[in-house]
């Protein structure tokens, strides 16, 4: 079996991460992207390179463990492979390739023996500290070989109050691997779009308090879980949905999941409820239902956010607020798999999750809490993607100025673009460019004006072409495809260059329409079309 492009160029990104640095790498891949057949891939190389290896792969649920065994039959069909999971119902070792469940195995290192990779699905869930399951477990296993070596996959390669998973102490190695981004993917067709509404019910837990970061379940639940809100939350479900056939429901725990169902079926809506209180053959057997189309509504309280991998799921309620970006990522993620019957799911943001996180094609790790020596806070400059202080009022390097905190903000306001490509497509009349310096950062900018068909309306783009790293990178890349043709080669300092290619570009055609995304008074441009004379 063939790997996709970026499968294999995330086991060509591993390999040469190896080469280079030392420790244990994480591959960060979208949900859906397949990081079970990459995982496949690499247990073949391996063994085929070096057939002494001795390879563990561990994941938390059932689910994950048999999906990624048959990825891994289907790329290998006569694998040497074991299986030790009693949810699975098996406990084999010996094995060249062992795949296990890290809650039945992590009390058995001395029964496993040498292991020379550990490959782990999931890996946010390795604690950052030197504690739980996986850390106890692969201390165990560094003993007997002091030279294991650790591989991760995750799609959310963070944890909340700890920051990302390669931050010490955690026990994998900078820098993330990322091979394929959620844009490239959708783009290429590899997975769906989500479309995102806020509603008109809207949850609200400004007095429930925190406990680690995120809500405590007890206060969360006792907010969100009324009679009420639930009948209301449902109607408005049903009334969005339209014809959707399959729909997911996240709710803040197992009464609160239980109740949305019951209230679907008081409406005649087919719905079942599983929690983590469920017993497995009955989960099974309701999993099995909504797939086949016999229930319409599936609530869930933490069960259904990792390992449960049904494409045609074509509305999403999020019932559930969380300051986890992680969660939230995975919750919508649900939907991301290209569908039989439509080209996008639903997500309905009820707890205005969408709001506080942001598109899930851009979500920011979490802050450390309370560990003074981490990282200052920061925030990025949407206009040049400078990282500056998170107190910061103007950009140093292109003076945008950064929109006041505001005391009280309405969650609820507009649709909510969880994609964050909520595009606008204006005419042109014609355009200008001009050095640009700012006072603060000491630097020339190239600044464009594009004038559109709306008098009023002026677009402005900033080109940072002398910064150095990514910025400078991109805006010669943007630069290039305005000029239709390689940067040319100039003479003179920054200002003088600058001028140049002004009046290079203002000798050119203006584009007869451009294509932006609104942040604040900026824009970001996404595209731009000239026409055919």
């Amino acid at each position: 079996m063939q790997l996709r492009d970026y499968q294999q160029r995330a086991l060509d990104q591993l390999y040469d991460w190896f080469t280079r640095y030392e420790g244990n790498p994480c591959i960060v891949l979208p949900t859906g992207a397949g990081k079970s057949h990459v995982v496949a891939a690499l247990c073949k190389d391996a063994l085929t390179q070096w057939p002494e290896t001795r390879i563990l792969m561990l994941t938390h649920v059932k689910e994950l463990i048999e999906q990624n065994l048959e990825k891994l039959l289907l790329h290998w069909p006569n694998a040497p492979v074991g299986v030790y999971s009693a949810s699975v119902g098996r406990k084999q070792l010996g094995y060249p390739i062992t795949y296990a469940g890290i809650q039945s195995i992590w009390r058995r290192a001395e029964d496993v023996g040498h292991v020379d990779l550990v490959v782990i699905d999931e890996a946010h869930l390795v604690s950052h500290k030197d504690t739980g399951m996986y850390r106890t477990f692969l201390s165990e296993l560094t003993q007997i070989n002091p030279r294991l070596r650790v591989v991760g996959l995750t799609a959310t390669p963070f944890r909340l109050g700890h920051g990302l998973i390669t931050d010490p102490p955690a026990i994998f190695s900078p820098p993330l691997i990322k091979p394929a981004s959620l844009t490239e993917l959708i783009a290429k067709g590899y997975l769906a779009p989500l479309k995102s509404k806020t509603t008109d019910v809207a949850y609200d837990v400004s007095g429930v308090a925190k406990r680690n970061g995120d809500y405590v379940e007890s206060e969360l639940q006792a907010a969100v879980d009324k009679d009420d809100l639930n009948r209301s939350v449902v109607d408005e479900i049903i009334a969005r949905a339209g014809n959707r056939r399959h729909w997911l429901c996240f709710c803040t725990g197992v009464e609160h999941a239980r109740h949305i169902a019951a209230e679907f079926l008081k409406r005649g809506i087919k719905a079942r409820c599983v929690t983590g209180e469920t017993a497995k053959n009955e989960r099974d057997a309701i999993i099995r239902a909504f797939k086949a189309g016999e229930i319409r509504a599936l609530t869930n309280a933490n069960v259904l956010t990792t390992g449960f991998d049904f494409p045609d799921i074509d509305l999403i309620a999020m019932l559930r607020p969380t300051e986890s970006p992680g969660l939230y990522v995975q919750m919508a993620g649900r939907g991301l798999r290209p569908k039989s019957h439509t080209d996008h799911c639903l997500v309905l943001d009820f707890a205005g999750v969408v709001e506080r996180h942001g598109p899930i094609t851009a979500v920011e790790p979490p802050e450390k809490n309370g560990n003074e020596s981490g990282r200052a806070p920061v925030k990025k400059c949407p206009q040049c993607r400078e990282i500056v202080h998170a107190k910061v009022k103007e950009c140093p390097a292109c003076d945008y100025e950064f929109p006041p905190a505001e005391r009280t903000v309405n969650l609820w306001l507009r649709d909510a673009d969880i994609m964050g490509d909520a595009v606008e497509t204006h005419a042109v009349t014609r355009w200008h460019w001009m050095p640009h310096y700012s006072v603060h950062s000491g630097r020339w900018l190239l600044l464009g004006e594009y004038h559109t068909a709306s008098s009023r309306l002026v677009i402005t783009q900033y080109l940072t072409l002398f910064y150095p790293g990514f910025p400078g990178r991109r805006a010669q890349a943007d630069l290039e495809a305005l000029l239709g043709e390689p940067l040319p080669q100039l003479q003179g300092g920054e200002q003088e260059k600058l001028e140049k290619l002004a009046k290079i570009l203002n000798e050119k055609p203006a584009p007869s329409e451009i294509s932006f995304v609104r942040d604040g008074k900026f824009f970001r441009i996404t595209s731009a079309k000239w026409r055919l004379l």
